[in-house]
């Protein structure tokens, strides 16, 4: 869990009695920098539609797969959230109703604008000013399952007066931000007034929000610190740099703008020194990617006089964070909610921006390599091989801004050749994680993933000690990772949850029960060896279970063999019963000793072998979450090992080359 540190910064009052925070953004920020911040019209790193060098040149393989959403939108009704749909949150939990309604709209919108950017044609103009004014009439801009409306004022649906300042909202004002600086001209011309009440609407649910109330517990003050504050901070920052442009907003323009940073300070201050994220890849996009592309806007709004990006050494590391959880192909090191086969595309080009400005080849090399094999199975899913050199792009998905800055930028994404970096070993101290694979540049082989840490880190699933182990770079052992969010995955019942428990996942359970959830649950004695491609770990202190004296887990991958071995040893002041447990993807056939597993995707078959004559027992678990079948399909398999009667597990790990092809 990322926590302010004594270390970290300090808060102190300045000479109006307001609290400041000064950690490492501070530091190098030069006096008066806010003097330096570019006119509203000028201050987004984006060029406007009139830019026709620009948005004329477009190439029509970059945006032909949004045209076609966009085409096909377009004479039919716009998706309305209703508020049946936001009640639902309070009543049975689901929240997925309201939410892909909202998200939708926001995607039909951005896409329409990309369209009249590309055009300047009225009927797509029309489109963007219907899409506006639809958000500006919306009750809230907040997720219901954020919204704090109940608890404040007994209500089920938002209260208009008393907005509260969530992602949805973030990600609503800077999505009016970006269109307005790209197609403000046009909006004057054919919609006078539009852009008036885009202002009115981003100061009553944003800006003055932001200002008053103080206590939002995205900010970190509590020294919980966590994605949230990056991802607003730089949605807040965007708006404020270009709709604060009316007569006398100079000052409150500065003040939006110097109290944003100030809030990515409190992020950046604990991102530690390795620049791992406990959220793992998935949320790394939507936190330390956040604030690195903020700090990205704010570079550009000063003229480069206040740079960042590149001068705290936890925000250089991070830009890392993705290659070094690669396993390869799609597919991903999953930890907590994360997806071990990421459900939509990934904005690579915001990675590479920050990858050019951190100097870091191999971040940038993994954007290149990786937007590459998504446009050419985007491309295949859609229409064939005939079109695999179609669109090069993360679509809509990720935001309104990144995907104008991707179009706009007519370098994107290059003739660079393609590289996937694939580091042999990847230790992460801050989040006790290791990866270690065969050699570096390929996924060929087995790769191990093993993970020690603590139970309260950030969407947490009680897993201190598992191990995730992949064929080819296809996970064979796995992490499940997590079903569609409903208001139960933040509330009381987030361990009764199947994905959540540590029971599914590839620890040993001790007595009758998993490991429980808390940051005193943890790892403890963790010895990572480089050279030996091992890692080292007491997970003793992760039970709850007095009784248990010590239980030891020592993974290893041996590079001249390729095979993987997981020992456990363990010591207990009473008899305890512990069963091993093994989360497969693939199918499964039980052999003497062992199991062999055909992987997905045709990644070369394994052998898993552990101490003769334990009796294993198969579980398969059907799948019905579109979160879960879209990565793992219809199944997963659970092995079950009752150990109890030794005190030493061993299981190997190999690929099983020798099958022949009438005995698969």
């Amino acid at each position: 869990m990322i926590r302010d540190s004594d270390t970290a910064g300090q808060a102190d009052d300045d000479a109006g009695g307001a609290v400041r925070f000064h950690g490492p953004l501070a530091a190098e920020l030069p006096a008066g920098w806010t003097d330096a911040l570019l006119s509203p019209d000028i201050a987004l790193p984006l060029n406007p539609a009139s830019d026709r060098s620009v948005w004329g040149a477009v190439d029509a393989s970059r945006i032909a797969s949004i045209a076609e959403r966009a085409e096909r939108d377009r004479g039919t009704p716009w998706p309305q959230p209703l508020a049946s749909q936001a009640a639902r949150v309070h009543r049975s939990g689901e929240r997925e109703g309201w939410e892909a309604r909202a998200f939708a709209r926001q995607g039909r919108l951005t896409r329409a604008a990309a369209m009249a950017a590309t055009t300047l044609d009225g009927g797509w103009i029309d489109e963007v000013a219907d899409g506006i004014v639809l958000l500006c009439e919306q009750s809230s801009w907040c997720w219901p399952a954020h919204d704090d409306a109940f608890a404040r004022h007994g209500s089920v649906l938002p209260v208009v007066t008393d907005p509260y300042l969530d992602l949805g909202a973030g990600e609503v004002v800077a999505q009016l931000a970006w269109i307005d600086h790209l197609l403000g001209a046009q909006l004057d011309a054919r919609y006078p007034g539009i852009r008036s009440r885009i202002r009115h609407e981003a100061r009553a649910r944003v800006i003055h929000p932001f200002l008053t109330r103080r206590d939002w517990h995205w900010i970190g003050l509590d020294g919980d610190v966590h994605n949230w504050n990056p991802w607003i901070h730089g949605n807040v920052m965007v708006a404020a740099l270009r709709l604060l442009d009316e007569p006398g907003d100079a000052d409150l323009r500065a003040e939006v703008v110097a109290l944003a940073v100030e809030g990515l300070d409190r992020y950046v201050a604990v991102l530690p020194a390795d620049g791992a994220i406990d959220e793992g890849y998935e949320y790394w996009w939507n936190g330390a990617c956040r604030a690195l592309e903020a700090l990205d806007v704010l570079a550009h709004a000063t003229s480069d006089v206040v740079q960042l990006g590149a001068a705290v050494p936890a925000l250089r590391a991070t830009v890392a964070f993705p290659h070094r959880m690669h396993l390869g192909g799609d597919w991903y090191l999953n930890l907590a909610d994360g997806q071990a086969k990421p459900h939509e595309p990934k904005p690579w080009h915001a990675l590479h921006r920050a990858a050019a400005r951190a100097g870091d080849d191999d971040a940038g090399a993994h954007a290149i390599a990786r937007v590459r094999a998504q446009t050419r199975a985007q491309a295949v899913a859609q229409d064939g091989a005939a079109r695999a050199a179609g669109t090069e792009g993360s679509g809509e998905a990720p935001g309104a801004g990144r995907l104008l800055r991707e179009l706009s930028d007519p370098d994107w994404p290059g003739t660079v050749p393609e590289r996937s970096p694939l580091p042999a070993t990847v230790w992460l101290p801050s989040i006790e994680v290791l990866l270690v694979r065969g050699r570096a540049g390929t996924s060929a082989g087995l790769t191990l993933a093993v993970k020690g840490g603590h139970n309260g880190e950030h969407h947490n699933h009680n897993d201190v000690g598992s191990f995730v182990v992949a064929s080819d770079g296809v996970p064979v052992l796995v992490d499940a990772g997590r079903p569609t969010y409903t208001a139960q995955t933040f509330g009381p019942g987030r361990y009764d949850i199947w994905t959540m428990q540590s029971e599914w996942h590839n620890v040993p359970l001790v007595g009758d029960t998993g490991q429980p959830a808390g940051a005193e649950l943890r790892a403890t004695s963790v010895e990572a060896d480089l050279a030996d491609a091992s890692l080292r770990l007491e997970l003793a202190t992760a039970y709850d279970e007095p009784a248990l004296a010590s239980l030891v887990r020592t993974a290893r991958l041996d590079r001249t063999t390729g095979r993987i071995e997981i020992a456990d040893s363990w010591a207990a002041s009473s008899p305890l019963r512990i069963v091993e447990h093994l989360l497969v993807a693939g199918d499964v056939t039980l052999v003497a000793d062992g199991a062999r597993v055909r992987p997905r995707e045709g990644a070369t078959l394994v052998r898993l072998r552990w101490n003769p004559h334990l009796e294993a027992r198969t579980e398969v678990r059907a799948l019905d979450d579109p979160m879960l079948t879209s990565v793992w399909g219809a199944s997963l398999t659970r092995i079950s090992l009752d150990v109890t009667a030794g005190d030493r597990f061993t299981l190997t790990v190999e690929r099983d080359d020798m099958i022949a092809e009438d005995d698969e």
